[in-house]
């Protein structure tokens, strides 16, 4: 394990981050035209194959809503486990819940926002009672024995509200962690967050919670997103979520562009000596080949220029 990382700010680094690899959902989702299932389960298999250890293959939400999503047993069904690797998917209720269940998922996630206004408009309730449809949820996980994580959107701004403040989330993530999620991911959804705000917003947060409770999910929108966990980072939080290609956005956002690239992220973090277990070019070339079936160049500036190195 290699030694900590101090900056020059005086800030301890993690010694390892892990990486949670959304895009076979939160990239794919977002996609107008079918993804062939194959396609699906190939970019899976690459990802785990490169050391992935954590992998988003997707999401038991109404298909009505989701589309792309519809075929979310076949690729559970269709999967080649790799050890030590963990595949795990999107609920948003008990019956979301009951169908991940069957179909094997390692863990499930559920999802909130720390905005009234995109509450509504994404899961059209607010947020006290979008928190009430997790009991079931979080009941049946218990007895399950499943890990459930937690995820809050537009924790550093909405684009119906602009703002959001600290205080706001943290009610959130306290409501997300007292009902049982070991972990709350903090999304930047529309990508608006800078290093400043960031800073205020996990300032606040680690006043009251442990790093370990949190993890960063950013949108790179204003081209931000590794500034924002290079920030998250110094303040010891060691998950970050990132898409590979840069895969996707959010379709209840106007205006957000894709996640963060897995690529960029861990060309980040291997240039400040974190361990990571996972082989970017490996990575790179998952994200090309996906990127190509979907007809596009990978979104990935480290993907791109370790291209034209080739």
């Amino acid at each position: 394990m290699p030694d900590p990382t101090t900056t020059a700010t005086g800030n301890t680094l993690p010694e390892q981050v892990t990486l949670v690899e959304v895009g076979p959902r939160d990239g794919l989702q977002n996609e107008t035209e079918p993804v062939a299932l194959a396609d699906k389960l190939r970019l899976i298999h690459e990802l785990a194959a490169a050391g992935l250890p954590v992998i988003e293959a997707g999401s038991f939400v109404n298909p009505r809503w989701v589309p792309q999503m519809a075929d979310s047993e076949a690729v559970f069904a269709g999967l080649q486990r790799r050890a030590g690797a963990r595949y795990t998917a999107l609920t948003p209720n008990l019956k979301g819940f009951e169908r991940a269940l069957a179909a094997g998922a390692d863990e499930v996630a559920v999802f909130a926002a720390a905005s009234e206004s995109f509450s509504r408009k994404n899961i059209n309730c607010g947020i006290a009672d979008s928190l009430l449809r997790f009991t079931p949820v979080m009941e049946a996980a218990r007895s399950a024995g499943l890990p459930v994580r937690g995820y809050v959107s537009c924790v550093l701004g909405c684009p119906y509200e602009g703002e959001i403040a600290p205080a706001a989330v943290a009610g959130v993530v306290r409501e997300l962690l007292g009902m049982g999620c070991y972990e709350v991911s903090l999304g930047d959804t529309i990508g608006t967050g800078t290093a400043g705000s960031m800073t205020r917003l996990l300032d606040r947060l680690l006043a009251e919670f442990r790093p370990r409770q949190l993890a960063v999910h950013c949108h790179d929108t204003y081209g931000q997103a590794l500034a924002n966990i290079l920030v998250a980072l110094q303040h010891g939080i060691a998950t970050v979520d990132a898409s590979v290609a840069g895969l996707g956005g959010c379709p209840y956002a106007p205006g957000a562009s894709g996640n963060v690239a897995t690529e960029d992220v861990l060309y980040l973090l291997h240039g400040l000596g974190i361990h990571t277990g996972i082989d970017l070019k490996a990575v790179a070339a998952a994200g090309n080949r996906i990127s190509a079936r979907l007809g596009r160049a990978s979104a990935s500036r480290v993907a791109r220029a370790l291209g034209a190195q080739a």
